[in-house]
């Protein structure tokens, strides 16, 4: 599997960008900051999941003074060759996404998930851990559709029903809460329990299994033997049913809901401390990188496949001595590098490019 080239137009800083990376190998991006390293590897993750790691604007991805953005890519896939064509256009209130597998609507996040597996290291990624749990649930989300691809369809399905259950909670606050509103929300509410509870067994299974690997990466990275301990914690005690009805009243009074799997977080526990709050800077970065080194094992043992492995500038944020060690656990494949200062000296490129005329 490997990204054969990309192709930009009006993407971010550039008006027209090809590259052709080394398809096993690492492909280093130089130049200063500020002129579009990091925007190659967003459009990359755009190919992957018609979305961006940098923003959840999609208009922010469209060049200043155009309309239209365009990412086109060619993929292999074991022995199938791929085209993936992602177009944003820009309208009166929203962005329009196109996306194209071989001329092909996809039917469902399962389909890029099977084309173009990735995983990013980027500055704001390696603190996943300090940072508050939307990340970290985004963080889990991809990695089970990568994983278990077929996945993807349990989470369209809750987030269809979460917003229809948001969307009468809204409206309730404005309008009279009938007879006809209690039953359609009671409705709604069976839905996020029914297909809640699916997600979070997949997620807990997703956990189970990076528990391990975390633990060694994160021994590893810091070169110390504390212990890891990466658990799923809910947002909820006892029966998701009953936990939403005892929040009836608040979610109408707030207009949202308040608890369930999209509240959801991921505790990692460092030497039984809670790291998201007691551990250090430098530790929680380890547990960051142990992460992402986990889940991109985990999706290479269960599919066979190395994800493309995206590092935007990620050594400028680690101490040489971190840098030297993720660069040895670093696993084997297509990898894509940004860096505006040298790299750590046991790292030799296949290839490298230097971006500093390409934008404009």
């Amino acid at each position: 599997m490997g990204l054969q080239s990309l192709e930009l137009r009006n993407f971010r800083l550039f008006d027209e960008l090809t590259l052709t990376p080394d398809p096993s190998a690492v492909t280093v991006l130089i130049s200063p900051n500020g002129t579009g390293k990091t925007s190659v590897l967003e459009a990359v993750y755009a190919l992957a999941t018609a979305s961006s790691f940098r923003t959840t604007s999609a208009a922010d991805m469209i060049r200043n003074g155009t309309t239209v953005a365009e990412v086109h890519g060619i993929l292999t896939h074991r022995e199938r060759r791929l085209q993936v064509d992602l177009t944003m256009s820009r309208g009166a209130r929203n962005v329009v996404k196109r996306m194209l597998v071989n001329n092909q609507k996809p039917s469902s996040r399962a389909d890029l998930a099977e084309a173009l597996p990735v995983t990013v290291f980027t500055p704001e990624g390696v603190d996943m851990i300090r940072q508050g749990p939307d990340g970290r649930r985004h963080f889990l989300t991809t990695l089970m559709t990568d994983v278990y691809v077929h996945s993807s369809d349990v989470v369209e399905r809750f987030e269809r029903v979460l917003r229809q259950r948001n969307a009468l909670l809204r409206s309730a606050q404005t309008a009279p809460f009938t007879a006809d509103s209690a039953r359609e929300l009671d409705v709604w509410t069976q839905d996020v329990v029914t297909i809640g509870e699916e997600l979070v067994l997949v997620r807990e299974d997703i956990v189970r299994r990076l528990q391990p690997l975390v633990a060694a990466n994160y021994q590893d990275l810091s070169g110390r033997s504390e212990s890891v301990r990466v658990t799923y914690e809910r947002s909820w005690v006892g029966d998701l049913g009953e936990a939403l009805a005892r929040s009836r009243d608040d979610d109408r009074f707030r207009g949202y809901t308040t608890v369930g799997p999209h509240r959801d977080d991921i505790l990692v526990a460092l030497d039984g401390r809670d790291a998201r709050r007691q551990a250090s800077q430098g530790e929680q970065r380890s547990l960051a990188l142990a992460l992402r080194l986990a889940g991109h094992a985990l999706v290479r043992d269960e599919r066979g496949v190395d994800p493309l492995l995206l590092l935007d500038d990620v050594f400028s944020e680690l101490d040489p001595v971190r840098s030297e060690r993720l660069l040895h656990l670093l696993p084997h494949g297509q990898t894509l590098v940004t860096t505006a200062s040298p790299l750590p000296t046991a790292m030799v490129p296949a290839a490298v490019v230097d971006l500093t005329a390409r934008a404009s």
